[in-house]
């Protein structure tokens, strides 16, 4: 048996085990791994180390785990900047979408900027904003989509509510934003937005 399957075979605490220690591990594993992840929660995983353990480092162990997930977030970046990212099979990008954005406290508007191919060019957090609003100026996406020589472009924001229903304002500024970019020829495939368990895809409702 190998290294993987061995690693299949343990339990989430056991595999918790191997980042913090067991002790740690043990007062952690009472969140769920989406929590501690920082993938649903709207708490930080540094909140969740300093209540669960008191005798170790809680930096040392958020940051630990937070290391893990960025590893696991640069790893979904290659895989998808080596492969066109097909309109009709979108949970690839869901996956990758959710890991930027899930648990985030404010809402944040991510650009894909992508080549004729539909391969990543890059991946930019263009505006920030509170916990209902964010304000998004179409002109500095066209500029940063000039600068890339993006052909196409994916856009993605959090709904830190957690709902993935997109809002009116949210389907006035997609509009807006295809308008603007379609006079320097570039597509718009999609817009997700992402909430608490769900990441919603307005291609997929029909609404691009």
């Amino acid at each position: 048996m190998n290294h993987i399957e061995n690693l299949k075979r343990l339990s989430d605490c056991d595999l918790l085990a191997l980042l913090v220690g067991e002790s740690v591990a043990k007062s952690l594993i009472k969140e769920q791994l989406s929590v501690l992840f920082g993938m649903r929660s709207r708490h930080q995983v540094y909140a969740v180390c300093e209540s669960a353990v008191t005798y170790a480092p809680a930096q040392k162990d958020a940051l630990t785990i937070m290391a893990a997930k960025e590893l696991v977030l640069r790893a979904l970046s290659e895989d998808l900047a080596h492969q066109p990212i097909q309109l009709n099979s979108p949970q690839v990008v869901k996956d990758y979408l959710k890991l930027i954005l899930g648990g985030r406290q404010q809402e944040v508007f991510v650009v894909l900027f992508l080549d004729a191919q539909h391969q990543i060019i890059a991946t930019e957090e263009m505006f920030h904003g509170t916990l209902t609003q964010t304000s998004v100026y179409p002109r500095e996406v066209v500029k940063r989509a000039l600068f890339h020589n993006a052909q196409a472009v994916i856009f993605c924001h959090n709904h830190p509510s957690g709902i993935v229903e997109p809002s009116q304002s949210d389907r006035l500024l997609t509009d807006a934003l295809k308008q603007a970019l379609s006079l320097v020829d570039v597509r718009v495939l999609d817009h997700f937005i992402v909430g608490d368990e769900k990441v919603m895809s307005f291609a997929e409702k029909g609404m691009i």
